[in-house]
């Protein structure tokens, strides 16, 4: 029970922490460009994970060479994420992008549960999480519109 409370609560704080860093991100891409905005995100990330590493040990970092030639390309994915954030925030509003985002997120990851894709545990698309997905692009309608 606990366990599961400390996950919801470290999942509340990954949604808080992205909430306060995509209209970060619009600002600087506003400033700097989308592309040079993303660098420098990407650096502090660079440099907050090498501290994190070096006080956890290294890890497991020797054998990065056993990771599937996927997860080498996912860092790619984070730019495709600025880039939507620093373009929809400024016409949508940081709610309705966050909302398309998980939108988004919910909708891929119903596809990869459902295969068992990116060695991931199989899990059914059922009505309820079609449902889900449905009230969120309501939600999304009725904040845009």
């Amino acid at each position: 029970m606990l366990d599961n409370i400390i996950t919801l609560v470290f999942g509340l704080l990954g949604g808080i922490a992205i909430g306060i860093q995509t209209p970060i991100i619009s600002g600087m891409s506003s400033r700097v460009g989308s592309a040079a905005s993303s660098f420098i995100v990407h650096i502090g990330g660079t440099l907050a994970s090498a501290l994190l590493l070096v006080a956890r040990g290294g890890e497991n970092l020797k054998d990065w060479n056993t990771l599937t030639w996927y997860m080498l390309l996912s860092g790619g994915l984070g730019l495709v994420v600025l880039l939507v954030v620093s373009h929809s925030i400024p016409r949508l509003g940081t709610a309705a992008t966050a909302t398309l985002i998980i939108i988004g997120q919910l909708v891929v990851g119903m596809v990869i549960d459902h295969f068992g894709w990116l060695e991931v545990t199989s899990r059914p698309i059922d009505g309820g999480r079609l449902l889900a997905v449905v009230l969120l692009l309501i939600g999304v309608y009725l904040m845009v519109r």
